[in-house]
């Protein structure tokens, strides 16, 4: 509340109320209510020597009287009162991914560019909706834009800018990738002593490929054309950097190509690189065997030499750890011959140190069979029905079913019903590996213990993969321009930076669906004048405003308070 001066146009006398300051929910401009009128200037000055003076005092102490009471708030609602067009429900969790984002300095980051470029829009501003709804509300460019109106802070761009600015952040997605790296070490402690590697892929429902969307194996078996996604993340879980590679690209080509460039810019020191079996080269076992780190990967079995299957077969030397039931492995010191044809053609042959660690799970048997029982199960029904299967619907069955052989055109199963064979001998080759595993690393001299410890880890990157394609939703993309692919998958990153530290910092009791599904739901009501109203809290949404000192407790709320509580955020 304040004193408001009204000057009469006729007699030029000054009229004194008291009035009331609002956002009007429709023109979104600041208004005032008359409270209180005080009276003509010239006739309160018989009472008071400064009447303006007087009654600003009296303003300030009805406003903190009613800071007091604001509890006891009481409205007269009208049962005729029409629903004002547009959005009247905002979201205030993402003050949470606001004040990440602001202590990561993504927005003196953008803020500092846009000084070198002729734009009218704010990158920043265009960023911060894109990363908060992506993590809150997953959906395409233009729609998150037509739904900005969900947040309090101001977005006043149109939707032609949002692709404007997605060109802009294409030139800076390798820098703004340092420095969420750089800001990440000074202020999170980051371990990069040991750091994992995978590549996924996303797929984009188009017909004709292009440079970067190829077809190639896609994750999920589709035949569409994909984007391979190279991804390293630190010894806690947090990402450092992605790379996007053309869907062709073969797994194992994308390791050494990111890993040089992150060495040379991420001062990672002596790293440790722990990646599946896809990455398993004699190229890559070389190149980072005689970098300062080493490696750790998973090795196949049933692939194996005749004499490495011999070694895992044989009963001897297998130790069973305590406290579990059937678990149970062993290790051998082992000379790795190196073979391959460098980038420049140079023949390289060399030699590993290397060691072997073989474990056996009784739940990873059961796991094997589980997984292969499908397959068995249609084999021996193509077999009795070869009409109602083709190359492309027998996927999985086919190496089950001896002379089986296809129409080359049109996929149908060209051999006699009667000559179909289920293969035996194949089935028992594979079931006498079921359960065993093997894990190898240039870091011979390691334990056991250590090279399991921290191979158990590579889930965590398995996991945040889910979390993109999931919780973030960064399949299908929407988007065709291969800039605007880069900017897409950049917003995505940045998101999964902000929830993976969001995670850490509750000590990782709440899962990130959980933290992104509380987030969404700490949503508000515009009730009257400035007051908006909250309809949801539980104890997960408590302990995440607890840990970044945000009050998600209160089911009222001014405009002013809200505006208060998110600008705390970026500072």
């Amino acid at each position: 509340m304040f004193v408001k001066k009204s000057k009469d146009k006729n007699t030029g006398r000054i009229y004194l109320t008291l009035a009331r300051s609002y956002r009007d929910p429709i023109t979104k401009k600041t208004r005032a209510e008359t409270v209180e009128s005080y009276g003509w200037m010239d006739e309160l000055q018989k009472l008071y020597p400064d009447p303006y003076t007087h009654f600003q005092a009296v303003a300030k102490e009805k406003n903190k009287a009613e800071e007091l009471q604001r509890r006891e708030l009481t409205f007269t609602l009208d049962p005729n009162k029409k629903i004002i067009m547009g959005v009247n429900r905002k979201n205030f969790g993402y003050a949470i991914i606001s004040k990440v984002y602001h202590e990561l300095g993504i927005d003196t980051f953008l803020n500092n560019r846009k000084r070198y470029i002729r734009a009218e829009y704010n990158l920043n501003a265009i960023m911060k909706m894109l990363v908060y709804s992506r993590l809150l509300a997953p959906a395409s460019k233009k729609k998150t834009h037509e739904e900005r109106g969900r947040y309090f802070d101001t977005m006043d761009f149109s939707l032609d800018d949002v692709y404007r600015s997605l060109t802009q952040f294409n030139k800076y997605k390798d820098d703004l990738q340092l420095w969420i790296h750089e800001h990440i070490r000074a202020n999170h402690e980051r371990d990069t002593s040991i750091i994992f590697y995978d590549v996924t892929n996303y797929y984009f429902e188009i017909d004709e490929q292009d440079e970067l969307r190829r077809k190639g194996v896609s994750k999920e078996h589709r035949p569409d054309p994909i984007v391979q996604m190279g991804l390293f993340m630190d010894n806690d879980g947090l990402p450092i950097a992605y790379h996007l590679f053309p869907g062709n690209c073969n797994d194992c080509l994308t390791l050494l190509p990111l890993m040089k460039i992150i060495r040379a810019k991420y001062a990672l020191g002596k790293a440790v690189v722990v990646a599946d079996r896809g990455m398993n080269t004699n190229k890559n076992a070389y190149y980072l065997a005689n970098s300062r780190g080493g490696y750790i990967f998973s090795q196949t079995v049933r692939g194996g030499s005749d004499e490495l299957k011999s070694y895992i077969l044989k009963s001897s030397g297998y130790k069973e750890l305590e406290g579990t039931k059937g678990f149970k492995k062993k290790s051998r010191q082992f000379t790795r011959i190196i073979k391959f044809k460098d980038d420049d053609g140079t023949e390289i042959n060399a030699q590993i140190a290397e060691k072997q660690l073989v474990f056996y799970s009784p739940d990873y048997d059961k796991r094997e069979k589980a997984l292969r029982a499908p397959a068995i199960e249609k084999a021996r029904d193509l077999i009795k029905n070869p009409g109602k299967y083709k190359r492309h619907n027998s996927y999985g069955a086919a190496k089950y079913v001896i002379e089986l052989q296809y129409d080359k055109k049109t996929g149908e199963i060209l051999t006699p019903a009667e000559m179909l064979r289920f293969d035996e001998e194949k089935l028992m080759e594979e079931e006498q590996y079921d359960g065993y595993y093997l894990i190898v690393t240039s870091r011979h001299y390691e334990s056991d213990e250590w090279m399991l410890a921290h191979y158990k880890g590579l889930w965590q990157i398995e996991e945040t993969f889910k979390v993109t394609k999931s919780d973030l939703e960064a399949r299908p993309v929407h988007v065709s321009l291969e800039e605007h692919i880069n900017s897409h998958f950049l917003v995505c990153f940045i998101a999964l930076v902000i929830i993976k530290l969001i995670h850490r910092k509750l000590g990782r009791i709440f899962s990130p669906e959980t933290i992104i599904e509380n987030l969404s739901n700490a949503c508000c009501t515009h009730l009257e004048e400035n007051w908006y109203v909250f309809d949801h809290r539980n104890e997960a949404l408590d302990a995440i405003g607890d840990a970044f000192g945000i009050d998600f407790s209160k089911k009222y709320m001014t405009h002013m308070d809200i505006r208060k509580a998110l600008g705390s955020t970026k500072k």
